[in-house]
């Protein structure tokens, strides 16, 4: 049974007695009544999302087939070109790239002579994959059966954001082959470099072109997969920022060390740039191993408000600690820290991650050299009212104060934290919309993850965004990501009901 009502009654035919004109009450168990408009236009919108099921599938098989990766500079163009297609596909006119220093942008407009204007963001771009490591072919997209889930499609994007954009892209599609206009009017903003930091995206906001568009809407919305593998789903407030760089230890620039790899014998008589970096290195946390040291980093770092903490509270209660310890494989919080107390710390706590440490040979056996360069890649996340700009150069001059001035710092991607006030009409429609559908959301003061949000929230758009969308898919940046298709779960929905719930959003929006 697939994407079924909180009554059991199955999705494909609730529409079909909604677009017959059978009378199915909210207390009936409803999650289709109408929030605005005219219910026979919803229903004859509805109606057409299980007939273009297959067509949604393959779109978004063949979408994961050509993966735009900025990190390897692969698919452009043709990464964005496909983009702007399936934009003109679903309907926006006046499709257009938008360039930039790095990769081009995608912009485009429906108008449908609404009163209320939408802005959506998109990104086309996936993070890297290894083959190896992933049970099905990443870019085979092939549909799989998921124990307790049902049927869902494996591959690299399939959540992250491919399957809940293709699923917002077939909710403009179900109006057109409804014959139905949208309730509001939209304004897509894509980027192709999100999974890289997003370097260029404000210079796709800020073209004036886009900025004209956007300036008259409610606010911005990306689609996603919100629900867990529960039915579960979160209502964010905002997110953290984040700043990609690379640590780069050399013997050049060092004056130490060799200046190419030599012998590992040499090591009892030449410095290592190797161990010069492991040693920049801890003086960025302290003695934990955790706690960030650089001077004044927590120094412009907002508290929790006791509001905060009450969403994180409720939060916990209904969530279990050890199916999360579960799905993350962990048996410790840190600093063994109680599950409310983990949260807290999740929300509230800005941090400097090793991402990845690279340093001479590391295939198979041993070589037996000295390196000549080392690197760290590392991200640091920022809660508000830190900045980008202000990390980076505390993380400078840390380094430079502590004897490490020699050590290369390349940022390659970041952005500041974005907030968004819950009493704003999008999170407040998008939680009206959520219990429409017979799901309770959860508030949730900020996502622990990052987007550039900023650019929207901040000056001198200043406007309110976020995330919604139901639908269930997990495994971003991991093997074996997925996106549930056919749900066999109570509550979780599969495609159809995620493309059901963006109709439904679209009308609540108007």
């Amino acid at each position: 049974m697939s994407d079924t009502t909180p009554r059991g009654l199955s999705r494909r035919d609730f529409v079909q007695c909604s677009a017959a004109g059978v009378a199915v009450t909210a207390a009936a168990g409803s999650v289709w009544a109408t929030a605005s408009g005219t219910p026979a236009d919803k229903a004859a919108v509805l109606a057409e999302i299980p007939k273009m099921h297959a067509a949604n599938v393959k779109r978004l098989q063949d979408w994961i087939a050509l993966p735009s990766i900025a990190a390897e500079n692969r698919n452009f163009p043709q990464g964005p070109e496909f983009m702007a297609q399936l934009a003109r596909d679903a309907g926006f006119t006046g499709v257009k790239l938008i360039p930039t220093a790095g990769k081009p942008g995608v912009f485009g407009r429906l108008d449908a002579g609404a009163k209320t204007t939408v802005g959506i963001y998109f990104m086309y771009d996936v993070k890297q994959f290894v083959p190896e490591e992933w049970t099905s072919p990443p870019l085979e997209a092939r549909l799989v059966p998921k124990d307790g889930l049902g049927t869902i499609c494996m591959g690299r994007g399939a959540v992250n954001q491919k399957g809940p954009e293709n699923a917002f892209l077939a909710a403009l599609m179900a109006f057109k082959a409804a014959g139905r206009k949208l309730p509001v009017n939209l304004v897509l903003v894509c980027e192709g470099e999100e999974e890289i930091g997003s370097p260029h995206f404000g210079e796709v906001v800020l073209n004036p072109e886009v900025m004209a568009a956007l300036k008259g809407s409610v606010g911005v919305v990306m689609p996603e997969a919100g629900q867990d593998r529960d039915g579960g789903v979160q209502v964010s407030l905002g997110a953290k920022g984040v700043v990609e760089l690379e640590l780069v230890a050399t013997g050049e620039k060092w004056g130490r060390g060799p200046k190419h790899d030599v012998h590992s014998s040499l090591e009892a008589m030449v410095d290592s740039p190797s161990w010069h970096l492991v040693q920049a290195l801890n003086t960025l946390v302290e003695k934990d191993g955790h706690t960030p040291a650089v001077e004044g980093f927590f120094d412009k770092a907002r508290p929790l408000t006791v509001t905060q903490q009450a969403m994180i509270a409720e939060f916990a209660a209904k969530t279990s600690e050890e199916g999360r310890k579960k799905m993350l494989g962990v048996e410790h919080w840190v600093h063994d820290a109680n599950w409310v107390d983990g949260l807290k710390l999740l929300e509230s706590r800005p941090t400097i991650n090793i991402e990845g440490l690279v340093a001479g040979y590391t295939g198979p056996g041993g070589k037996t050299v000295l390196p000549h360069r080392a690197v760290a890649k590392i991200d640091m996340r920022l809660v508000p009212d830190m900045t980008a700009a202000d990390t980076l150069a505390k993380l400078k001059a840390h380094l430079a104060k502590h004897g490490f001035a020699d050590i290369e710092v390349n940022m390659s991607g970041g952005y500041d934290p974005t907030q968004t006030d819950l009493s704003s009409r999008l999170i407040q429609t998008q939680i009206a919309t959520y219990r429409k559908l017979g799901v309770e959301p959860l508030l949730w003061p900020r996502g622990a993850g990052s987007w550039p949000g900023y650019v929207f929230t901040n000056p001198p758009l200043s406007l309110p965004a976020g995330h919604f969308g139901l639908g269930h898919g997990t495994g971003a940046h991991a093997p074996d990501e997925y996106f549930l298709i056919d749900s066999t779960h109570a509550t979780v929905r599969g495609l159809d009901g995620a493309v059901g719930s963006f109709v439904e959003y679209l009308y609540a929006l108007a």
